[in-house]
């Protein structure tokens, strides 16, 4: 009897000391019956925005390094394009941009110069030497810009010179009328200079940003026939092309007649005006062979050369019924 019961008080005692070695559960620990729940996932890092780039408009009109505009005279566009006597010039409107509706702004030819450079005929309508005008000009705002500028006539005997002679024309020479050059003798003498001055101006590698050449009243084939106006044309040509080109910066010659034979009209212009004239844009940056349709004026060019260098609009180049030469540009 008394193995029995201290068997059974052993069996109890080992049976406690079982139970005291379990450890014992707490609030922090779950119960192994309980399944521990996954993680959360990371939030995921804020993605950049993607940023669309918008493309930079290219200008209506190249910035161009050098224009030159070179003026003939009084020949109707039918009288010279398709004519064998200007086989260079129209090889050129061939091989660059031929504006088929270009128009002068009047009649005489003292007027279109005028609105080549000042935006307006000032209400002259004569080839008058004594109308002088009290207003800005293209030569103005290029020197405002930084930029330089001369014109170039043709068998004017000294810079400056004021009055005509048996073959210059003081009336092809618009420079001259505007105050504010004339009156200034050193601005006058340093930029309105006779055509033998383009070939010192060359060799010494000193063109300026704007160059305007006036042929005499031979070469512009005012007295002379077209050929020796074409002749005289491929000789300028010849010295001017290659020492452009060989800049490698962008340039413009443009080649305009000042007025027609006619008194068609167009674009803004009073009617009569001055005839429809033909027009070429000479440039790497020109399309080749093409030929603009749009209607012109004397205004226009003056407008496509503020709008290549940011100038201000003279006179009738800011009219809206002025269109901008946009299309011959590549």
């Amino acid at each position: 009897m008394k193995f029995i019961i201290r068997f059974w008080w052993l069996a109890v005692f080992v049976s406690s000391l079982t139970f005291a070695c379990q450890p014992a559960l707490t609030d922090s620990q779950p119960s192994p019956l309980v399944p521990l729940s996954s993680p959360s996932p990371a939030p995921a890092s804020p993605q950049p925005p993607i940023l669309e780039q918008t493309p930079v408009p290219l200008p209506l009109v190249p910035n161009f390094s050098r224009i030159v505009m070179i003026v003939f005279e009084n020949k109707e566009f039918d009288s010279v394009i398709g004519s064998g006597k200007m086989a260079y010039f129209n090889l050129l409107a061939g091989s660059y941009t031929l504006l088929t509706a270009h128009h002068a702004a009047a009649h005489p030819s003292l007027p279109n110069y005028l609105s080549l450079i000042g935006g307006d005929t000032f209400g002259i309508t004569s080839d008058c030497e004594d109308c002088f005008i009290n207003a800005p000009s293209l030569p103005d705002l290029i020197e405002q810009s930084g930029r330089t500028w001369k014109t170039y006539q043709d068998d004017m005997p000294e810079p400056c010179f004021m009055g005509s002679t048996l073959r210059y024309a003081q009336r092809h020479n618009p420079f001259i009328y505007f105050d504010s050059i004339r009156l200034d003798s050193e601005r006058c003498r340093q930029n309105v200079v006779p055509l033998t001055q383009l070939d010192a101006d060359l060799a010494l590698n000193d063109l300026p940003d704007f160059i305007f050449i006036s042929p005499d009243i031979c070469y512009s084939s005012h007295d002379c026939d077209l050929d020796l106006a074409d002749t005289w044309l491929k000789g300028q040509m010849d010295k001017l092309y290659p020492v452009l080109e060989s800049s490698g910066d962008p340039f413009l010659i443009i080649l305009t007649w000042d007025e027609g034979q006619t008194d068609h009209s167009c674009c803004g212009l009073p009617d009569p005006a001055g005839g429809r004239v033909a027009t070429l844009l000479i440039s790497p940056q020109v399309k080749p062979n093409f030929q603009d349709e749009t209607p012109y004026s004397h205004y226009s060019l003056l407008k496509t050369i503020s709008a290549a260098w940011n100038l201000p609009y003279l006179g009738h180049a800011a009219d809206a019924e002025t269109s901008l030469i946009t299309a011959p540009w590549r």
